[in-house]
């Protein structure tokens, strides 16, 4: 099995994918057919998506998630999709963009997507009639601005307003449908600013498989500290969200990829495929080569 890398690079480099706009930051593609044939990919970038056509199944991060007509979906960065099974004629729109241009858009409302997509892990929210007419009505007006030459004046900058707007709009509706924070709701504390900004770290890390004190001295904040806020506002330590998300990496290598122990090892930042095999199985329960044929 082949690793697929879905990012800005490998979206615009493929002619079998329509391209509405692309920039260092934002992919904005209208036809997205060509991904049927992908049984798995690593997802690098954040990704919306609404389903215009038919049904698709799969798992992120080995979770099983299924997408239908009038359903958007929103999937953070750096998650493994797998499993991928559509619907003869499936389709949908999406936009991918990189965590730098999202915390652009929200700003101070960064929180409010972290909350959804790491504490609450909401991913597929159901569309009202009025719901899919407005982001219709915004798509088509994104269309118009695709097609005015590249240099017109303000044209990136009317795009990207446009794409705020989407943004803010689907983080307001899938709060209605969370659950409620009870901690910081406001986003203002410095504890809760650091907590945000350690789960963008731990998101955009390669290598996920760091110390607590790893994360900490990049924060610029203690150990102790980062774990005390983790607990404060997700009810989890920071090792727990560390340990969380290595072990959905080693679950995605060891299922879905042909790469031998040792190569997953190292791509994992393991010091040695011995320390490997005894994490895994003290985390699994059974050996890394047991658990691949499982």
């Amino acid at each position: 099995m082949q690793q697929e890398e879905i990012s800005i690079q490998s979206l615009t480099d493929n002619k079998d994918i329509h391209i509405g706009y692309s920039d260092n930051d934002i992919v904005i593609i209208d036809n997205i057919q060509k991904f049927a044939e992908i049984t798995s990919a690593r997802v690098s970038m954040s990704a919306i998506a609404i389903c215009t056509h038919g049904k698709v199944q799969g798992a992120i991060n080995g979770q099983k998630m299924e997408l239908c007509q009038k359903q958007v979906a929103v999937i953070p960065p750096n998650v493994i999709v797998s499993d991928i099974m559509v619907s003869p004629d499936f389709n949908l729109k999406a936009v991918f963009l990189t965590n730098g241009i999202i915390q652009s858009f929200l700003q101070e409302k960064m929180y409010v997507w972290n909350e959804l997509m790491y504490i609450h892990g909401l991913h597929v929210v159901s569309l009202k009639d009025e719901d899919l007419l407005f982001y219709d009505n915004i798509y088509e007006i994104l269309q118009s601005c695709f097609e005015r030459p590249a240099d017109a004046p303000f044209r990136t900058d009317v795009i990207k307003a446009l794409l705020r707007a989407v943004v803010l709009g689907i983080c307001g509706m899938m709060r209605q449908v969370a659950p409620p924070i009870e901690n910081d709701r406001d986003g203002a504390t410095s504890g809760n600013a650091h907590f945000q900004r350690f789960l963008d770290l731990l998101h955009s890390e390669h290598i996920k498989h760091q110390t607590v004190e790893s994360y900490a001295s990049k924060l610029c904040i203690s150990p102790k500290y980062l774990s005390v806020i983790c607990k404060k506002h997700s009810g989890k330590t920071a090792n727990e969200w560390i340990t969380e998300h290595v072990m959905e990496d080693i679950r995605y290598y060891l299922k879905q990829s042909d790469l031998s122990i040792k190569q997953i090892s190292d791509q994992l930042g393991f010091p040695n495929a011995s320390f490997f095999g005894k994490y895994v199985k003290e985390h699994f329960g059974m050996s890394p080569l047991q658990f691949r044929k499982k």
